[in-house]
């Protein structure tokens, strides 16, 4: 098939999912809409479905493991379906006297959705939920490796839409392989483009002509100071960092301890699985973790004994080893260590205090990560409110595991997600974590209302007062 051909078939397909959408939306209801949604969730959570969906993941992409994917697709959906279950995205959603407005609830229409090969399944499966129940079709374009994963993931929601009648067209997937060809042609022809992964394919998505929506790269730095359990927060950055061996754009890629606080975090990072190789020996961690400047296939979100081997520490840290901290002070382009690692490998620093662990957080920020999210392990919240105030992110997650946080937890207010929005800071249009309201628009009855035509001195009082006229 050629170029021309591949591009008819995407046409073909985003015209079907046009007339599936249309016909959903002229016969949608709220519990239409929500059953839908179900179908989808349970297409994942269906237990035997899920394992046989994490295991292909694993075997297709080489990232990860098998039992965190199960994990993950389990609590992610479920999560999302929880944020879900009472959301209104049908119909009148208000009806203010005191504005005279009536908001209802209208779909996008076909969304164009770009998927990464770091969460084949969940990502796909939080997509497709959201886009369900706001009305939607939804068309998706998945990473070289993740084909197969969404294959079985979209052949196992049609089968749940067998049972409801509904059409197999609203959620459909690029035909073939993956191109660069094809994937354009989407994003162009889509209501909505979302795009969770490279940076390459928000640049494209945002160049499209088409209203996107794409999320910032990650490279989480946590911040661990005098004032924390050093072994609450050593097991939940372990925790974290080892999760689907550290596929999750969340995960911990930089830990930043303050001296007062380095020995005792030290002794609790060895003793709960870590090791720590001294900035001497950095060298060879980046030799082994980056060939010819990209992150080494051989190396990113293997087991932890893959990950000894090849990098070279069999000899020189226990074999229970979990995960690798390496020290080191550099920061930026020609020190890789301080960029996102996708492996159960985190870069050291040591902070004098915090103001000095800010300006280090600072600069890791505006090399690699700007906008996604910090972490704080701390006893003074007002700590917190520094980080807020003065660095360029969208979250600043504290006392947790930050790669189960930042995308919603049932232990915090975020919802579910696996795309994080990252504002001006990461090139991004939203701050938020990707979630329902972004698959929806509203259309808005606009009442007359009594005039509420304020006088000049209502207005302008305070300011004479301080300024003259």
């Amino acid at each position: 098939m050629n170029i021309s051909d591949e591009l008819v078939s995407v046409d073909a397909m985003l015209a079907r999912a046009r007339a599936a959408q249309a016909e959903y939306e002229r016969g949608g209801s709220q519990s239409r809409y929500d059953r839908a949604a179900l179908a989808a969730g349970w297409a994942v959570m269906q237990p035997e479905r899920n394992r046989a969906l994490a295991e292909l993941a694993v075997r297709t992409t080489g990232l990860g493991n098998v039992a965190d994917k199960i994990t993950k697709n389990h609590r992610k959906t479920l999560g999302l379906l929880r944020d879900l279950q009472d959301a209104a995205t049908h119909g009148v959603l208000s009806d203010d006297p005191q504005t005279g407005i009536i908001e209802l609830a209208r779909p996008i229409g076909v969304i164009g959705a770009v998927v990464p090969s770091t969460n084949p399944v969940a990502t796909p499966a939080n997509n497709i939920i959201n886009a369900l129940k706001c009305g939607n079709a939804i068309v998706l374009s998945p990473s070289p490796k993740g084909v197969e994963c969404c294959e079985m993931l979209l052949g196992f929601i049609h089968a749940e839409f067998d049972k409801l009648g509904e059409s197999r067209d609203l959620v459909q997937m690029l035909p073939g392989r993956g191109s660069k060809d094809k994937t354009q042609r989407m994003l162009e022809l889509a209501d909505l483009a979302v795009v969770t992964g490279s940076q390459d394919n928000v640049r494209r998505a945002y160049e499209s002509g088409t209203p996107a929506i794409g999320v910032g790269a990650g490279n989480v730095a946590v911040i661990v100071d005098e004032t924390a359990d050093p072994s609450d927060a050593v097991a939940k950055i372990i925790a974290s960092k080892t999760f689907d061996n550290a596929t999750s754009c969340s995960s911990e890629n930089a830990l930043i301890v303050m001296d007062a606080a380095y020995g005792d975090f030290a002794k609790e990072f060895v003793a709960q699985g870590g090791a720590i190789i001294p900035e001497a020996g950095q060298n060879q961690i980046v030799d082994r973790l980056w060939q010819r400047g990209h992150l080494n296939r051989d190396i990113i979100a293997t087991d932890a004994d893959l990950l000894i081997q090849r990098l070279g520490l069999s000899d020189k840290v226990p074999a229970a080893t979990r995960v690798i901290a390496v020290e080191t002070r550099g920061i930026g382009p020609e020190h890789p260590l301080s960029g996102e690692k996708l492996s159960r490998v985190a870069a050291l620093y040591r902070a004098r205090d915090f103001d000095d662990a800010m300006q280090i957080a600072q600069r890791i920020l505006t090399h690699q990560g700007a906008g996604h999210s910090i972490g704080l392990h701390t006893a003074q919240p007002e700590r917190a409110m520094a980080l807020a105030r003065d660095l360029p992110v969208c979250r600043v997650i504290v006392n947790q595991a930050h790669c189960f946080a930042t995308g919603g937890s049932f232990e915090n207010g975020l919802p579910f997600s696996l795309s994080m929005g990252c504002g001006s800071w990461g090139g991004n249009s939203i701050d938020a974590n990707l979630h329902w309201r972004h698959f929806m628009q509203r259309t808005r009855i606009v009442r007359p209302i009594p005039a509420r035509e304020p006088s000049l001195a209502q207005i302008f009082d305070s300011y004479w007062q301080e300024v003259g006229r």
